[in-house]
C-alpha cells in the first residue's frame, strides 16, 4: 500500500470518528436565523438572561447550551446552512429551530414545509420580525407591509422614550427594550390570540397576515427564567 492511500485512509477514518463520537446535550438549543442583526441580538439577549439566571444555581437546573447564529439568508438557504452547521456541530442538539419572515420570498410555505420535514422547528413570522416586537405593546391583527410595522415601532419607542426614540434593527439590547412593562409576555399572549384560529392543514403562513410563531422558541426559553 503506498504512503497516499495510507494517508488518505487514516484521514478518512478521523472524520468518521468526529461523527460517530458526537455528544447529545440536554437543554440544548440551535436558533438559526434569516436576519442578521434584530433577531439574533433578540435571543442573544435573551440566552444571556437564561445564563445569568441559571449561571448560579447549576446544582439544580442545568445551564442550556444555546447558540445562536444569524445568516442572512434567503428561506431556502437558510435550510442548507441549517443543515451544514448541524452536520459540523461537535454536539447533537436537542433543539433546532429555524427564524425567518415572509417578506417577499415565493418560497415562505415550501420552506417551512421543508424545514419540518427534515425534523426542524420553524419560527416563521408574517410579514416580519417587526410584528412580534410589536406585539410587545399593542395586539393588531392588521395585515400591514413589513416597512409599516417599522414605522409603528418608530412610534412607539419614540412614545416610550426606548434606545434613542427610534427602532434600530441593531440595538445590542433590544429584547430588554421591548420587555419594559413586561412586554414578552404581553407578546406571547397577544401571539397566541392572533394564531388560535390558524391551522396548517387549511392555513398557508403566507396567507396568514399577520401572524407568527416566534412566541413557540420564545416559551421554551423563557422556561428557564420563569422556574
Amino acid at each position: 500500500m503506498g504512503t497516499d492511500d495510507l494517508f488518505k485512509k487514516r484521514r478518512a477514518a478521523r472524520k468518521q470518528r468526529k461523527y460517530e463520537y458526537k455528544t447529545p446535550k440536554a437543554n440544548s438549543f440551535l436558533i438559526v436565523t434569516e436576519g442578521e442583526r434584530t433577531e439574533p441580538l433578540y435571543f442573544q439577549g435573551l440566552k444571556k438572561l437564561i445564563l445569568e439566571k441559571v449561571g448560579g444555581t447549576v446544582n439544580v437546573v442545568e445551564i442550556p447550551h444555546i447558540d445562536v447564529r444569524g445568516e442572512g439568508r434567503s428561506t431556502g438557504r437558510l435550510i442548507e446552512k441549517t443543515d451544514q452547521i448541524v452536520k459540523e456541530a461537535k454536539i447533537i442538539y436537542q433543539n433546532i429551530w429555524i427564524l425567518f419572515d415572509k417578506d417577499d420570498f415565493e418560497d415562505f410555505d415550501s420552506a417551512i414545509e421543508e424545514g419540518i420535514r427534515r425534523g426542524y422547528q420553524v419560527a416563521w413570522s408574517n410579514q416580519s420580525f417587526e410584528y412580534w416586537l410589536y406585539l410587545h405593546f399593542y395586539y393588531s391583527d392588521s395585515a400591514l407591509h413589513r416597512e409599516d410595522w417599522n414605522q409603528k415601532l418608530n412610534e412607539i419607542f419614540q412614545q416610550y422614550n426606548l434606545g434613542d426614540g427610534t427602532y434600530r434593527k441593531n440595538y445590542k439590547d433590544i429584547y430588554n427594550l421591548v420587555n419594559v412593562y413586561g412586554g414578552v409576555n404581553t407578546a406571547i399572549k397577544h401571539a397566541k390570540r392572533r394564531m388560535a384560529d390558524f391551522d396548517p392543514a387549511n392555513n398557508k403562513p403566507s396567507e396568514y397576515d399577520p401572524g407568527t410563531e416566534v412566541y413557540k422558541l420564545v416559551e421554551q426559553l423563557k422556561k428557564y427564567i420563569d422556574e
